[in-house]
């Protein structure tokens, strides 16, 4: 059984994701999920909350023959980011680059367009609940066995009463 994985250990979803997408991300768009996922640091907290790398376009090589030239990386950027970006751009491509390992990416290619940040994708907190919420909430789990799904079904359940509107408003 040399090779296999062992059945039955638990393997990160990420992982797996990772290594279901990165195919499919290279042969798209030239990019790996590392790229993305790594973002923040290879372009700095600033610049990427307003930026993300979209692709990389390699040049056209009509020949095996032909010399290796850079790539163009393609950044989605949003507002006055873009001038920041093309600001730092070559501190970018020399990161990106160590990122990397080798010198792949030669220029950027800046596309202006929006972008949500990981502030913008966070939902806003629950409204606490009335008492009478609560007791229905308490009422609906309180037969449940099991102490930690009780809890977890309660702040579910708190968690979807908190996002409606409070009756009578």
């Amino acid at each position: 059984m040399a090779g296999k994985k062992p059945f039955g250990n638990p393997v990160p979803v990420s992982d797996l994701a990772t290594e279901i997408l990165d195919p499919v991300l290279k042969k798209r768009a030239g990019i790996s999920i590392g790229l993305v996922q790594s973002w923040e640091e290879i372009a700095g907290p600033r610049l990427a909350t307003h930026s993300r790398p979209e692709k990389i376009q390699w040049p056209r090589r009509l020949h095996e023959d032909d010399p290796f030239e850079p790539a163009t990386l393609v950044i989605a950027c949003e507002g006055m980011a873009a001038l920041h970006l093309q600001h730092e751009a070559g501190e970018v491509i020399n990161r990106v680059n160590a990122f990397l390992g080798f010198n792949a990416i030669g220029r950027i290619k800046i596309l202006q367009k929006p972008v949500l940040s990981q502030k913008a994708r966070q939902k806003p907190q629950p409204r606490p609940l009335s008492e009478a919420e609560k007791s229905k909430l308490s009422h609906l789990v309180g037969k449940i066995e099991d102490d930690g799904l009780r809890a977890s079904l309660e702040r579910l359940g708190a968690t979807i009463m908190g996002e409606r509107k409070p009756k009578g408003s």
